[in-house]
């Protein structure tokens, strides 16, 4: 089945499977592919965001459950609050399923890390759709959720072309300046692998 992803500047993408067939203007797009869905999201476009701190927020941070908010507050979990928890690996799968989840849905779909230790992330991360891509060393800043947050230069995924992977995400803004002006919290929808994994409700 063929799904035609358009912005609200006429940019679409066709996702068949987990790949880009198609990438252009909405209606040369809908013209080559007749019987394909279209759905028509508001803002733009874009191959998604990368979080440079991929370690910091999914292996040396605990994500709390929102029945944990009372107690625990819903901010990620650091330092001397991390360690006053008790710690197995399902708690740790648990957390870094909703931190995945909440990267997704701040339109990330690349978190750059260095080797995950951790088993039970490590595991929690494969099966999630967030991509993995290396780094070297810290990279300064702030981690945060929303890498415009983060007090880095923001960092986006390779553009989607055709045969290229359907992982990008829309964001409910004009532009990409008003992009970074709001921030990532303007997410919509995040693709992965020709998959929703987040679509704000």
């Amino acid at each position: 089945m063929l799904t035609i992803h358009a912005d609200s500047r006429g940019r679409a993408l066709a996702v068949k499977g987990a790949w880009i067939d198609d990438a252009g203007p909405l209606e040369e797009l809908v013209a080559a592919h007749p019987r394909a869905r279209v759905r028509t999201w508001p803002g733009i476009l874009t191959p998604g965001l990368i979080n440079l701190h991929g370690n910091e927020l999914l292996e040396e941070a605990y994500h709390p459950d929102p029945r944990e908010a009372d107690l625990l507050g819903t901010a990620p979990l650091t330092g001397d609050a991390l360690a006053a928890l008790t710690m197995d690996d399902a708690r740790w799968g648990a957390s870094v399923r909703r931190g995945v989840q909440r990267m997704l849905a701040h339109g990330t779909v690349r978190a750059a890390c260095e080797e995950l230790r951790n088993r039970a992330v490590r595991d929690a991360v494969h099966r999630s759709g967030l991509a993995v891509m290396g780094r070297v060393g810290r990279p300064g800043g702030t981690p945060a959720l929303d890498p415009y947050a983060a007090g880095l230069p923001v960092e986006f995924a390779q553009p989607r072309e055709r045969h290229s992977a359907a992982r990008f995400a829309v964001f409910d803004v004009r532009d990409e300046t008003e992009l970074a002006e709001r921030g990532a919290a303007t997410c919509v929808a995040t693709v992965a692998e020709g998959r929703i994994v987040y679509r704000r409700r």
